[in-house]
């Protein structure tokens, strides 16, 4: 990443720390986030994937958690690795350094302080005002490192809603997901992962970009501010559009789409098939691979608009076309005929198909640990980095504690 004109850092601030030398020859590719430092101060799930991201990128992040128990996903299991770390923890902690402190030990908070101090980026998700008795607060951080981005993640805000703690089956509940998640008439269903987690890990990440960016302009970080609940808002898309142009709640609908048809899961011979028809082009292909061209002339199905109407109709023909075979042969079939389907994969499936394709969807991050699933980013010029295991607790503390101890020109020392 660029450096910031000479004139930006403030006389108090050291540098920012240098990358750790290489010999020659042996140097890795470039990374976006070379040179970064981010303390992550956050558990659970949706601030360390975001410490995560940034890993991926190239940043050093070092993770700080409470001596003894740790992150509270270390016990989230079973499934737990070989080292009895829970497969939940290691989803969202890969490529970082591994700090055990107790914020309530003076010489701990000392050094977490001067931890911040170094960063370049800090992520936390203490309730609002929790962090203030140890001079960790977004106001004491940035007053003694100005170029300091300090992201917070809460559950719903620093308003009216610091009190409540944020968990992602409540948000899930309380935000509207849970509504429309199901069957008409059944129980209201959650993601069946922590999707708000998810997604607001990926909001934070992006924030935190252009937090950075903008640094690079001034030479000044920020406060960056993110909650699960607006993240989610923000996720409802269409469906949110929909609900502030009509003035309705939208409900559970299946797999069905409010606003397409056929876009849905479809019985055939032996399972469902996803079909995903975006337009009337393609319903007039579909009609076609199925040996029923007509269908794309009929007026209760020559339009979208007309499908969706008709939806109940057009389900029952198309069912009854697709029951002569399964829904890996139509796969086959439709794909040929450019339809946009498949089947509906578990998730060893799904990794399995993603390998077919080229993707390396899994990474080995050593013996006897847990692989990771592999970034999805891909730059051509700065590509991300190669996952190492996720830390365990306090993992490098002891040269940690003595870089922090040292001058604060000096570089991190390598991570071995």
């Amino acid at each position: 990443m660029p450096q910031p004109s000479p004139q930006s850092p403030p006389p108090q601030q050291p540098e920012p720390h240098p990358p750790r030398d290489k010999a020659d020859g042996d140097a890795p590719p470039a990374r976006a986030l070379d040179g970064l430092l981010v303390a992550d101060f956050s558990r659970v799930l949706a601030g360390p994937l975001a410490a995560a991201t940034l890993a991926d990128l190239g940043a050093d992040v070092v993770k700080v958690e409470r001596p003894g128990a740790g992150d509270d996903t270390r016990a989230w299991g079973p499934p737990f690795g070989a080292d009895g770390t829970a497969a939940y923890f290691d989803a969202a902690n890969r490529s970082k350094r591994g700090l055990a402190l107790d914020l309530g030990d003076p010489d701990d908070a000392a050094a977490a302080r001067e931890l911040a101090r170094r960063a370049d980026v800090l992520i936390e998700n203490f309730r609002p005002g929790a962090l203030a008795k140890y001079g960790l607060d977004a106001a004491s951080t940035r007053a003694a490192n100005p170029r300091l981005v300090h992201c917070s993640i809460t559950g719903f805000g620093s308003g009216g809603g610091a009190h409540l703690a944020g968990y992602d089956f409540v948000v899930q509940a309380v935000g509207g997901l849970m509504s429309i998640t199901g069957e008409p008439g059944g129980t209201p269903l959650k993601a069946g992962v922590a999707l708000v987690d998810v997604l607001t890990a990926k909001d934070a990440t992006t924030a935190i970009l252009a937090a950075l960016h903008h640094r690079e302009r001034t030479g000044r970080g920020q406060l960056v501010e993110v909650n699960l609940l607006s993240s989610l808002l923000g996720s409802l898309v269409n469906q949110a559009s929909g609900h502030l142009a009509t003035g309705r709640d939208p409900g559970p609908m299946g797999n069905r789409h409010p606003s397409i048809a056929p876009y849905e899961t479809l019985a055939c011979r032996d399972g469902p098939l996803a079909v995903a028809v975006g337009n009337d082009r393609q319903f007039r292909a579909l009609a076609q691979a199925l040996g029923a061209p007509e269908l794309a002339d009929d007026d209760r199905f020559r339009r979208n608009q007309d499908r969706v109407q008709n939806r109940t109709e057009l389900v029952e023909t198309l069912e009854d076309l697709l029951s002569s075979d399964t829904p890996q042969s139509w796969t086959e079939r439709l794909t040929a005929a450019s339809v946009p389907c498949g089947p509906v994969n578990t998730l060893s499936e799904a990794l399995e198909f993603a390998g077919q394709l080229g993707l390396a969807p899994v990474t080995p991050v050593g013996e006897g640990r847990i692989p990771q699933i592999s970034s999805a980013l891909r730059l051509s010029e700065t590509p991300v980095t190669a996952p190492t295991p996720p830390p365990r607790l306090d993992e490098h503390g002891t040269p940690l504690r003595t870089w922090l101890s040292g001058p604060p020109d000096h570089p991190l020392p390598p991570c071995v």
